[in-house]
């Protein structure tokens, strides 16, 4: 960890801007984020990807492998305003990084390929940000591609994702002669001289194209027409004048864009340095300042929890919440966004969650893997800190005084796992913390025993999740670590269930006795009984549903509730392998109390065994993980592509062409995928690629290898 002394002016809070960079794998992010950095002065050399060069790919496995993998905070100033910006990674096994950097961003750019338009993972980074209700603006990308077309990517952003993209941009050249862009809004052409990829001049200002005022003309009209028909005020403009001024649009899309209700297309060719100035200016024209979101909300942490909001004001108490922890070969970094208040070097701020005390040692202003000393930080800013000892990614931070406790990041829950064991003897003792800091790096990561093998069990998102964070291990801790074949999270689930079932629990042992009486009907969840996407999400869909239908008080509220844990705690594990349960649904028609022996305890261990038992009586199902998988191969390998995909148990939804190559489409279960991509590309010599992300859980067949491997 390098860090410097920062002597940055303070930006005033409307003036920045938190934004993160969105997008599927190759499609460009990294590539932008350093021309953005170039561009604005923050660096003085453009970094490459295929160079190992890049800024915020500092990580030798990002290098290595040509893709990010960790999210990566920078800062740079363009046109007064100071732009905070988080480069996540675009493989589905990372969308934990971009969950959690989602949840303390109040803006995002989304990067588009030309060619493949909305592609798996830009769909999944999409939905994760519309739940956030992070706004954002998109850029197509690698317009000098052979086979670009900005219509066409647009088309599938209207469809495929359901937003209203507004193009307010028009290509000047297509594919390799592509060189400038028309700006609609201020009717005006950017072109960029040079042809190599290094030029970085600035662009070129002009009128339109003869050849492109027509067209150009065309689009401004329906872009002022679609503008009008979603903004009150530009309406009232466009019918008195049937025009809408540069102003008028302008601030209009701005509405637009910070409401949701739209999204602002701009294109170009970040590798070619073309097309980021006007992105830039659009990040500051149309995005949010932490003053333009709502306040934060989160509860006091009594027992009333009683809701609270802090608004972006450095005099308001202090509250920020902890989105990443790292640990370098200096010390632990905890990134916080803060919410409101001001924070300084030396402060004691409290862990909300945990009620311990944390004092901040120094706040560092993050540039990668660079680090520059500040004083202070205040609302709206995302810095690092050094002090706290045990705050975990998700904790509130905030003055000792004034306690906020603010939703942390959801996590997902893993779907792979392996064995993991050290080779040499005096490893093992060294493996354990490892993988506890581990852990605690990346939430998504969880570590277990399991209770036959006493094997150490690492679970994740996906195979190389579990491969990068193994061979973290080996590079940052010098271990030498064996890892057994991964396995998947299934899970069980009621077909066909039972009613009446009555379970009486007796217990007396000299003191007080225990007794309970509970009657239950158990069933399947309506939603829960089809295939995947079909009511079976990427949990497993709803564990539980339980009812109540005890009349004339012979089962009391508080005894059912009690009922109702018990029967959750059944479900850890499900008859068929051990598996959890999900998808069922339970009723308590009926039960029975006794006058002395009866308590919550008893009647929470009654719901627990009466519950295994009725689904021991249960027609069962085994559920494995599916995911939804794009295989782009060349048109001679599709043949070999499908038999393969049905081999491995794949359901082939359809086929595309797509610039040269056949994108297949399909389900395939999750446990078949291991190993693919190796057959992929011997099947295609090299020029097959394939992504992925989960879509839920499917039954299992009876009698098929994934069964017998759950089993």
């Amino acid at each position: 960890m390098r860090s410097t002394p920062n002597r940055r002016p303070v930006t005033p809070i409307a003036d920045v801007r938190n934004l993160g960079i969105l997008a599927h794998v190759d499609a460009g992010k990294t590539t932008l984020t350093e021309r953005v950095l170039f561009l604005s002065g923050a660096t003085h050399k453009r970094g490459e990807v295929h160079d190992g060069t890049t800024v915020t790919d500092f990580d030798p496995q990002e290098r290595d492998r040509g893709i990010t993998i960790f999210a990566a905070a920078v800062s740079c100033a363009w046109d007064g305003h100071r732009i905070n910006l988080i480069d996540t990674p675009g493989h589905v096994d990372f969308a934990d990084e971009v969950e959690r950097s989602l949840r303390v961003l109040d803006g995002a750019v989304v990067v588009f390929d030309a060619v493949a338009g909305v592609e798996p993972q830009s769909e999944s980074v999409w939905r994760q940000a519309d739940r956030h209700g992070v706004p954002r603006i998109a850029f197509v990308n690698k317009l000098d591609r052979a086979g670009a077309d900005l219509d066409a990517a647009v088309h599938s952003i209207r469809t495929r994702l359901g937003a209203v993209p507004l193009a307010v941009q028009l290509p000047i050249g297509r594919e390799h002669a592509f060189t400038g862009v028309v700006d609609l809004v201020r009717m005006r052409a950017l072109v960029w001289d040079g042809t190599a990829p290094s030029a970085g001049a600035a662009p070129v200002e002009g009128p339109v194209p003869e050849g492109l005022r027509e067209e150009a003309a065309r689009r401004r009209r329906a872009l002022e027409e679609a503008v009008a028909e979603l903004h009150p005020a530009a309406l009232e403009q466009y019918c008195a004048e049937g025009a809408l001024s540069a102003s008028a649009l302008g601030a209009a899309l701005r509405d637009l864009t910070r409401g949701g209700a739209a999204v602002v297309v701009l294109c170009g060719s970040a590798y070619r340095n073309r097309g980021v100035e006007p992105l830039l200016d659009a990040v500051v024209a149309y995005l949010p300042s932490p003053l333009d979101v709502p306040p934060v909300r989160g509860t006091d942490g009594t027992a009333g929890a009683r809701v609270q909001e802090r608004a972006a004001d450095p005099a308001a108490p202090f509250a920020g919440l902890v989105f990443k922890v790292a640990t370098t070969g200096t010390g632990r970094l905890t990134y916080v966004r803060v919410y409101s208040g001001t924070i300084g070097k030396g402060d004691t701020v409290l862990d909300a969650g945990t009620g311990r005390g944390e004092r901040v040692a120094r706040i560092l202003e993050v540039q990668a893997d660079r680090h520059f000393e500040r004083e202070r930080a205040v609302a709206g800013d995302i810095v690092a800190l050094v002090g706290p000892k045990a705050a975990r990614a998700g904790a509130t931070l905030c003055a000792p005084g004034a306690p906020l406790v603010l939703e942390p990041p959801a996590v997902a829950a893993p779907v792979v796992s392996v064995a993991v064991e050290a080779r040499g003897n005096g490893d093992a003792e060294r493996l354990v913390p490892a993988l506890a800091r581990l852990a605690e790096e990346d939430p998504s990561l969880t570590v277990g025993t399991d209770a036959e093998t006493g094997q150490t069990v690492l679970a994740g998102m996906g195979e190389l999740h579990l491969e990068v964070a193994v061979e973290k291990i080996r590079r940052a801790q010098g271990l030498e670590v064996a890892v057994g074949r991964p396995r998947v999270a299934y899970r069980e689930t009621v077909l066909s269930g039972v009613t009446g079932l009555v379970y009486r629990h007796v217990k007396q042992d000299g003191g007080a006795g225990q007794f309970a009486q509970v009657v239950l009907d158990v069933a399947p969840l309506p939603a829960a009984s089809g295939e995947a996407g079909q009511g079976f999400g990427a949990g497993g869909g709803t564990d539980l549903v339980f009812r109540s239908a005890v009349t004339g008080g012979r089962v009391p509220r508080e005894y059912v509730r009690a009922v109702e844990d018990g029967c959750r705690d059944a479900l850890a594990e499900g008859p068929l392998g051990g598996h959890p349960v999900t998808g069922v649904l339970v009723t308590l028609t009926d039960g029975a109390v006794h006058s002395h022996d009866s308590s919550e305890p008893a009647f929470r261990t009654a719901g627990r065994l009466a519950l295994r038992q009725a689904l021991r009586a249960a027609r069962m199902q085994l559920l494995e993980p599916v995911a939804e998988v794009e295989v782009t191969v060349p048109e001679e390998a599709v043949g070999l592509v499908l038999g393969d995909l049905a081999a491995r148990r794949g359901r082939v939804h359809g086929s595309a062409a797509r610039a040269g190559s056949t994108v297949v489409s399909a389900t395939v279960p999750l446990a078949e995928l291991f190993g693919y991509a190796t057959r992929l590309r011997n099947r295609t010599q090299g020029r097959g690629t394939f992504t992925s992300r989960p879509a839920g859980y499917a039954p299992a067949p009876a009698g098929d290898p994934a069964r017998a491997r759950a089993r």
